[in-house]
């Protein structure tokens, strides 16, 4: 039998909400993985999120296609009952709420691991489930803060900057499907269930690629401050400006041989000051009135970065704008804005599933559920309720559902 992709046959009971919980299960959906989703009665804030239309949120489309939508009022026992049946049925259990709110819904992993031994729980959260700042509520943002992240974006002596993006969340979500999928094929070899503890926090602190070994491996000497359009340590690594655009050059070894030859200072290959990437940080200044100079005198950015990549191998590349990507014909052959057709919604441009599986070439077709749609298909196909024992749900308001 042929299979539909890499994770058919999996099954997920998805208790989060907003960005990292539901880029994990976004990936595990369009993977094949059969992910119910649990939203409160009023559904998740995501789906008020704009762009809205016909009440349909394209924020919500983007982050939870392809997956099943129950709608349960967590509070009740008979909601928390119909979990605990399903965490019996599934492969994954996953959930991003403020350590603590689990517990309280008699979903955390004490009460999970003893209904289904075998089951894989992961929770996510902004500062771990542990340690003085666990319990505190997160976003992406907060998680940036403590992080250190933040301390390194924005001018020397000015703000730090917002990047304007989740970055934190997605990435985290990514790092949980590579902890999750690691964790079933524990379990297939016989390791059985696990409790995964995925942090924001954890996540965004290992982008410190540099940072982390520079202070400690220099005894506190080198102290990672934010630099603006320049990286810290290394030289030539900045952003300049050609004209009205700006453009990004990085010129290590060979590069920064070929880069003195298009600015005609090859003398410079003998100089002391320039004899490293980190000397030549001491001496920053100079070089970055050298390439402005260069820039002054070529016509616009598009030819900039011709004349540096394609002429003399120097790695360039513009800023482009959202628009700009969207449009850029390399991304558009690439697949990485994907266009999907919502039953409400209509057509909405998304960024594409960036995994890729040289089996399954083409992407699932996948829908975003309207709110409790699936209520009683999941009930009565998966645990065999009767049609009057959900008709009793309905009516005690332990189930809802909306067309939004």
């Amino acid at each position: 039998m042929t299979r539909k992709h890499v994770l058919e046959g999996v099954k997920v009971l998805d208790f989060s909400h907003f960005v990292a919980g539901p880029h994990c299960t976004r990936l595990m959906a369009e993977a094949g993985a059969e992910v119910i989703k649990v939203e409160a009665q009023m559904g998740e804030a995501a789906r008020h999120l704009p762009v809205l239309k016909e009440e349909r949120s394209g924020y919500f489309i983007q982050h939870n296609r392809g997956k099943k939508s129950l709608s349960l009022d967590l509070r009740t026992k008979e909601a928390q009952d119909i979990c605990h049946e399903l965490i019996k049925t599934v492969d994954v259990v996953i959930e991003n709420f403020t350590p603590g709110v689990m517990k309280k819904f008699n979903l955390d992993w004490e009460a999970v691991s003893k209904i289904n031994p075998d089951v894989i729980m992961c929770s996510i959260s902004c500062l771990g489930q542990e340690g003085p700042l666990s319990k505190l509520p997160g976003f992406d943002y907060i998680g940036q803060a403590y992080s250190g992240v933040l301390g390194m974006t924005g001018e020397a002596d000015g703000y730090p900057a917002l990047s304007g993006m989740a970055f934190g969340d997605i990435s985290t979500g990514a790092h949980a499907y590579g902890a999750i999928v690691t964790a079933l094929y524990h379990k297939a070899m016989g390791g059985g269930g696990q409790f995964l503890d995925i942090a924001l926090l954890d996540c965004l602190f290992s982008y410190h690629e540099m940072n982390v070994q520079v202070y400690d491996a220099s005894g506190g000497a080198q102290v990672p401050q934010r630099s603006g359009h320049q990286h810290a340590f290394i030289s030539p690594l900045g952003l300049f400006k050609c004209k009205q655009d700006y453009l990004i050059i990085v010129a290590l070894g060979a590069q920064w041989n070929n880069l003195l030859k298009l600015l005609g200072k090859e003398e410079w290959l003998e100089d002391p000051r320039f004899a490293t990437p980190l000397t030549r940080n001491d001496h920053r200044d100079a070089i970055t009135v050298e390439i402005e100079r260069w820039l002054s005198t070529v016509s616009d950015v598009t030819e900039a970065v011709r004349i540096l990549v394609e002429e003399n191998h120097v790695p360039a590349a513009p800023i482009l704008s959202v628009p700009e990507v969207m449009q850029h014909p390399h991304m558009q052959q690439r697949g990485i804005v994907q266009t999907v057709t919502d039953r409400a919604f209509g057509e909405v441009k998304i960024p594409g599933a960036p995994l890729r599986y040289s089996q399954y070439p083409e992407r699932l077709e996948l829908q975003a559920s309207f709110l409790g749609e699936h209520n009683e298909e999941i009930l009565r196909e998966q645990l065999g309720y009767s049609a009057e024992k959900i008709a009793e749900l309905n009516a005690a308001g332990v189930l809802s559902q909306k067309d939004i």
